[in-house]
């Protein structure tokens, strides 16, 4: 027989050894037949299956250039291409998110070259029909504005197209 206090008596079901005493309808096992020792059941709480599973950072093994990949970091911290939470970032960040120079010079050439071919034919015909119709309309100054309006959208496009296409895989038409 195995010496039990009497409080121990009052709390419920207790496993000492092989023998059961109650101990408040809780069993745990006391495998060195020492009363004290009882290690009660851990229960799963809230935040144990609540934990996120590791960051996988797709953009450091990406074959471009670290400006790039700065970039890219910046559109996810900005919540994707669609630039959802652009306001939430630093003005430094934002330009340098939203503005690619070379896309503004260059406009559908860097844009075939860097692979972005469907876009670059779209604005081109668009801007190009535009800059007719307006020419025709004899309406020049405006033909020449809509000329550097497309330059700011291909500036203003060409980084979350090119996330698009490197990081998601997409081939966006617009």
């Amino acid at each position: 027989m195995v010496y039990l206090p009497e409080c121990a008596a009052e709390r419920g079901p207790v496993i000492v050894g092989v023998v059961v005493y109650p101990m408040k309808g809780i069993f745990v096992s006391d495998p060195y037949n020492s009363y004290g020792s009882q290690v009660t059941p851990v229960t799963p709480s809230a935040t144990a299956t609540a934990v996120p599973a590791p960051i996988i950072d797709r953009i450091s093994r990406l074959d471009v250039s670290d400006s790039w990949k700065r970039k890219f970091r910046l559109i996810d911290k900005a919540g994707g291409p669609d630039l959802p939470h652009f306001r939430d970032l630093p003005f430094g960040e934002r330009f340098t998110l939203n503005f690619n120079i070379l896309a503004f010079i260059f406009g559908p050439f860097y844009y075939v070259i860097k692979g972005l071919w469907r876009q670059a034919i779209l604005y081109l015909i668009a801007a190009i029909v535009l800059i007719v119709l307006f020419e025709m309309a004899g309406l020049g100054k405006v033909a020449r504005a809509v000329g550097y309006g497309f330059a700011a959208i291909y500036a203003l496009r060409a980084n979350p197209s090119y996330y698009k296409k490197v990081v998601l895989g997409e081939s966006p038409w617009l």
